[in-house]
């Protein structure tokens, strides 16, 4: 049974895609019949987003702990791009290389000209 605001439209359904990907909440595309009794609940096609969003909590829980203290802090010292002199620096740094590694961004940043 599929319900738009608590009104039965199984029966107006021409079509329907439902994805679910690892990690994202599961969506669904509905779209109505044009002869549809449905009139007025929904016209053309719509969005429908079912559960929760995902905590993140445990996989950067996850990820962290895979962080050897020392690799992070040498990969840090050794980015002279991310250190600037201000106060936190390596701190700074260190939370810059997270974020990248966490994109799957490894290795030496390329360089502003392309080269």
């Amino acid at each position: 049974m599929v319900e738009i605001s608590g009104q039965d439209v199984s029966r107006d359904l021409a079509a329907y895609s439902l994805v679910h990907r690892a990690g994202d909440v599961p969506q669904m595309v509905i779209e109505l019949s044009p002869r549809s009794v449905a009139a007025g609940v929904l016209e053309g096609l719509a969005h429908i987003v079912i559960g929760d969003p995902p905590d993140p909590g445990p996989a950067a829980a996850a990820f962290l702990s895979a962080i050897s203290p020392a690799e992070l802090e040498k990969a840090a010292l050794d980015r002279h791009d991310l250190l600037d002199g201000r106060p936190h620096e390596l701190t700074r740094a260190m939370l810059a290389l997270l974020r990248e590694w966490a994109l799957g961004q490894w290795g030496e940043p390329k360089p502003e000209d392309g080269r």
